[in-house]
């Protein structure tokens, strides 16, 4: 039986990491007895490995729960979960695209944090109506009533009614759900209309191919209907309809208003955009949804397999992770000191780390990652544009005309006993002060412009050192900008080793140069001759650290004697070392490039 409309409800939850999401959505599951208590696991909703350990959520969730309200009806809840880091918002803005009301959820404990208040403005922005719920309420240190103040005067909600609930204990949760019936609005939508849906997310899977959760806006879905996916340009049909509750469950239709996947026995996941609008096959140009973007990588780094052998295997082990994330790309990449292997794009640094951290566990590979760089945007003498996202193809110095990198806007909320730390902070990473809002009587916002590759390296860690952990921080791409760019090369014995290059501003480039020489000279590996190791830029050397050789002890047969046996011995030494030199390749270890990773500015 098709729900009335009136009787859905679309939500998520928005919440900063740690304010307890995953947990309010298990005790939802849990009241409304989707699943039972013998079935549920902590954190249901977040199944792979890595979410759990990091208590973090990566692929958005959606699940049907189905509530008898206090008012006597039967209701359909769609909870539509979303990822909270900042890595993933376009996801965050086609899943919020997809409801009618979102569930703030803040720690009362802690009050509000940077990411929750992107997710919250992107909510607003989407004309969301936003319901305030205070958790964690029966913790020793919870202080509702700052957090309420905080909610009204930072968010700029009413949050006087706010629920105030215990997701762990349940306490609260009942009354929850009857608020989430009384203030989120039903979905609009004629079911008789054009079908109109919108794509917010999709995963591979190995029997059905990719499987594409939608939001029907307008019109009716149903099986074997022919449909069209108009940002692809390809048309399907329907194999199977489903919705998650919590397991799939087939349905035959989906009508306005409705969550749930299609199956149409796609292939790669490539053919589907996030944020594309599905129609019906017969009538192709019925208008698109709004806000469709194309995700684009931002941080780029070459994944190289230690032992060579594991080549193909690193190729499998990509494809495999590409088809369950569109975002990810990847193209083969050689480097003279590290061999062959792939650059991959991300599109920021925890889903750098995610990615590298699924390649080792789950395919079991032993690799060896470059330090990230950004793409940079190269205008060249002759007037040609190059988008270079490898330090080690930037052309030569003496054919550019500028280097253009990537700036991010960056809001920082901290207490205010912290301030100067962080302004000291982003100045030393060439920051640019736009604002200076001050929240609360101890809440500060910071708002920065800072070049990307200079939050890339350790900006997120150097952070929540500095703030004891209290710091939250969000950012958003504005653009690229022209910079006194160049790129530093380290040379090995006067050979340069093409996966230490790195590109930096030219103030910098002393600095930088001469503590990573100090860093490879303790940890490259003494050999039997002397090594040099230099940082460049062009032809002038900005660094010089040697690793001394290690002496074979040639004198220890000769008991006393003529020194002239002793020198004939140390001058055959000298000569054999001199030939070693001129074929000596120089062992690089793993740790020298970790050791550009942390270079301190």
């Amino acid at each position: 039986m098709a729900h009335k409309q009136q009787f859905i409800r679309n939500f998520s939850i928005i919440a900063h990491i740690d304010h307890g999401k995953s947990t309010l959505a298990d005790r939802l599951l849990e009241i409304t007895n989707t699943i039972s208590k013998r079935e549920i696991s902590e954190q249901f909703l977040d199944n792979m490995d890595i979410e759990r350990e990091r208590g973090i959520t990566i692929k958005a969730q959606t699940v049907r729960l189905n509530y008898q309200a206090q008012d006597g009806n039967s209701y359909q809840l769609n909870l539509i979960d979303t990822p909270g880091h900042v890595d993933f918002s376009y996801e965050v803005s086609r899943s919020l695209a997809s409801c009618d009301g979102a569930l703030l959820v803040v720690d009362a404990s802690q009050g509000v944090e940077a990411q929750t208040l992107a997710n919250v403005y992107m909510a607003i922005e989407n004309d969301l109506e936003v319901v305030p719920v205070i958790n964690k309420i029966d913790l020793p240190h919870a202080d509702e009533e700052r957090v309420i103040t905080e909610i009204e005067e930072i968010v700029g909600i009413d949050a006087k009614d706010a629920n105030r609930v215990s997701a762990k204990s349940g306490v609260g949760v009942d009354q929850l759900l009857e608020t989430i019936v009384e203030k989120i609005p039903a979905p609009t939508g004629d079911p008789d209309g054009l079908l109109q849906a919108l794509i917010f997310d999709s995963w591979f899977d190995a029997y059905q191919g990719v499987v594409v959760l939608v939001r029907v806006m307008s019109g009716q879905m149903k099986v074997k209907q022919k449909v069209y996916f108009k940002h692809s340009q390809e048309s399907y049909e329907i194999l199977k309809l489903g919705v998650n509750a919590p397991r799939f469950t087939v349905v035959d239709h989906l009508s306005a208003g409705e969550v749930g996947m299609i199956i149409c026995g796609i292939k790669t996941i490539r053919d589907v955009k996030i944020g594309d609008t599905v129609v019906d096959a017969s009538k192709p140009d019925t208008a698109l949804l709004d806000g469709f973007q194309e995700s684009k990588a931002m941080v780029f780094c070459g994944v190289f397999p230690v032992d060579s052998v594991d080549y193909e295997l690193l190729k499998d082990a990509l494809e495999k992770l590409a088809l369950n994330d569109a975002s990810f790309t990847y193209e083969p990449e050689s480097s003279q000191a590290l061999g062959f292997g792939y650059r991959c794009g991300f599109l920021g640094l925890l889903h750098m780390s995610i990615v590298q951290e699924r390649l080792e566990r789950e395919f079991e590979l032993n690799l060896i990652s470059t330090a990230p760089s950004c793409d940079y945007l190269i205008e060249t003498k002759k007037g040609e544009t190059l988008h270079v996202d490898n330090p080690a193809k930037l052309p030569d110095p003496t054919l550019i005309e500028t280097i253009s990198e990537p700036i991010v806007e960056i809001s920082i909320h901290l207490p205010n006993e912290y301030v100067g730390r962080i302004i000291k902070l982003c100045q030393e990473r060439r920051g640019e002060q736009q604002e200076i809002r001050y929240i609360t009587e101890d809440r500060v916002q910071l708002i920065y412009r800072l070049p990307l590759i200079e939050m890339v390296f350790d900006f997120y860690d150097k952070m929540k050192g500095l703030t004891k952990g209290y710091a939250s921080m969000d950012y958003e791409f504005i653009g690229h900008h022209a910079s006194n760019l160049v790129k530093m090369d380290i040379l090995l014995n006067g050979e340069p080793v093409d996966a230490l290059s790195l590109i930096c501003h030219s103030q910098m480039a002393k600095v930088k140069g001469r503590v990573l020489v100090e860093k490879l000279r303790s940890i490259i590996t003494r050999q039997q001759f002397d090594i040099a190791v230099q940082a460049a830029v062009g032809s002038q050397i900005l660094a010089r650290e040697t690793v001394k050789a290690l002496r074979k002890n040639v004198l220890a047969k000769c008991y006393g004697g003529d020194i002239s046996r002793k020198r004939k011995l140390i001058e055959k030494q000298k000569a054999g070392k001199k030939r070693m030199k001129m074929v000596g390749s120089v062992e690089v270890p793993q740790e020298a490039f970790l050791a550009v990773l942390k270079v301190d500015s």
